[in-house]
């Protein structure tokens, strides 16, 4: 099995938390590289990623607030912008569990966007969450102040014949 290389790791394992865990996270120049490449960002200046992890009941809380300064590429005219963010945010961690069977045998499978995450090997990946906030808070269609999507002009004669037709009126005037 091969290993995923992510753009910025930074593991926690459970037994450092304690009552709370507070961090920020200011990744170095290098993985600010890598983390604009692994999003598809024209440049990513500087990144702070607020994090505090706290117990409860059913496992972990992290809220956070990340701030980036970052360069998308506009989706129409394709120049770079500038994107400047500044959300907060909150993921719920719980242990591992086992797989809900259905009486049909087949795994259930929930999808939402409160769905907490599942703690895997002991440890919170700190650098992964930051990478992955990142993500969240960059606009998805990334458009410039100005810029306008034009529709090409539709062809007007798309018959292989057209070609024949313009000859055929070119010979005849």
């Amino acid at each position: 099995m091969t290993q995923i290389q992510l753009p910025y790791s930074e593991p926690v394992r459970l037994h450092q938390i304690g009552a709370s865990l507070e961090r920020t996270r200011v990744p170095e120049a290098a993985d600010l590289v890598r983390m604009a490449k692994a999003l598809n960002l024209a440049s990513l200046a500087s990144l702070s990623v607020d994090m505090t992890l706290v117990p409860t009941v059913s496992g972990f809380r992290m809220d956070g607030r990340v701030t980036p300064e970052a360069e998308q590429t506009c989706g129409l005219s394709l120049e770079p912008m500038p994107d400047s963010v500044d959300r907060p945010y909150t993921v719920y961690f719980v242990h591992e569990a086992e797989p809900q069977n259905n009486e049909d045998g087949e795994i259930d499978i929930e999808l939402d966007d409160n769905f907490p995450d599942v703690i895997e090997d002991g440890k919170i990946d700190l650098g992964q969450h930051a990478v992955e906030q990142l993500s969240l808070s960059l606009d998805p269609f990334p458009r410039k102040e100005g810029a306008v999507f034009v529709q090409p002009p539709e062809p007007v004669d798309i018959s292989p014949f057209a070609a024949l037709k313009a000859l055929k009126d070119t010979s005849q005037g």
